[in-house]
């Protein structure tokens, strides 16, 4: 007698995420809370400097010790958490909205808008992304608006590029072509249909990007270009303990582990949810084949 599993059960294997894209899930939401709640997990102050405690290694009192001029190095790492997150959010924020408003337009109108659109697209892409946001870094003047501004510039031709080849496909969907017939404004249609339909990858690409805004932020701020003193910020963390990483290894490497962690965190999540979308797509074509073998076969009429 064969067992079979209950279909919930069979199913269930599917809908559960990978093991890897949750344990970066829940790494990114441990390093968010604790970036929110870093006014009351911080041990010390800010700016509290305590010059007679300068470089003081880890200890019971200082957890990830001290830096050049005694501050808590933990307490900066979080407040630092604060700084990158607002970076990346900000950045992803501006370069989806910018990037999918474009790229839903061309894929919906096509045509000569669609040519324009992609053609200005191109040119961006034709630049290497950290160059470009070098060379807007160095013109505009170092901060935490300048790292935002010179990122989301390089950043929005790739969601302009994906949300558009998806918009593309589902312009010529039967229920687009039916809310044309029925006399439904363009604007309308790209609202109610083109565009919630587009978000899918455009989410998935989300995820995977703000692992690799954080570290295009920290390397502006490393050298020179982003956050300044008296903003904790990770990158320039790491560029402030750079000389100490022989004698002083701490004040340099908890930073760069927090970097290190939240964008691989960051890049675990993405890659979780495209996999599961990617396999559960697959699956049903599978199961849909499986279910009806003949389909396949039946000639069109």
């Amino acid at each position: 007698m064969t067992h079979h599993a209950p279909p919930l059960r069979r199913s269930l294997p599917r809908l559960l995420p990978d093991r890897f894209a949750a344990f970066g899930a829940v790494l990114i939401v441990l390093v968010v809370l604790a970036a929110v709640l870093a006014p009351w997990l911080a041990p010390y102050p800010l700016d509290e400097v305590r010059p007679l405690e300068r470089l003081r290694p880890p200890s019971a009192e200082h957890w990830f010790g001290t830096d050049q001029v005694g501050r808590d190095v933990l307490t900066r790492i979080l407040y630092g958490g604060r700084t990158s997150l607002f970076i990346a959010a900000s950045v992803l924020a501006v370069s989806a909205l910018a990037g999918v408003t474009l790229g839903v337009v061309a894929g919906y109108a096509g045509g000569w808008l669609r040519d324009v659109i992609m053609r200005v697209t191109d040119i961006f892409l034709a630049f290497p992304a950290l160059l470009l946001s070098l060379a807007l870094a160095v013109v505009l003047q170092p901060g935490v608006n300048t790292v935002i501004l010179a990122i989301a510039v390089t950043w929005w031709p790739w969601y302009t590029r994906l949300s558009a080849s998806v918009a593309a496909s589902i312009a010529t969907r039967p229920y687009v072509d039916a809310a044309r017939c029925l006399g439904v404004p363009a604007p309308l249609i790209i609202l109610r249909h083109v565009l919630p339909n587009s978000l899918t990858p455009v989410l998935v690409q989300l995820s995977l990007d703000a692992g690799g805004v954080i570290l295009t932020a920290a390397a502006l701020s490393y050298l020179g270009l982003g956050a300044q003193e008296p903003t904790a910020e990770w990158g320039l963390m790491v560029q402030q303990g750079q000389t100490l990483f022989t004698t002083n290894w701490w004040v340099v490497t908890f930073p760069g582990l927090a970097i290190l962690l939240t964008a691989f965190a960051f890049n675990v999540l993405g890659e979780g949810l495209r996999g599961a979308l990617d396999i559960r797509s697959g699956g049903a074509r599978q199961e849909r084949a499986t279910q009806e073998p003949a389909s396949a076969e039946r000639p069109r009429p």
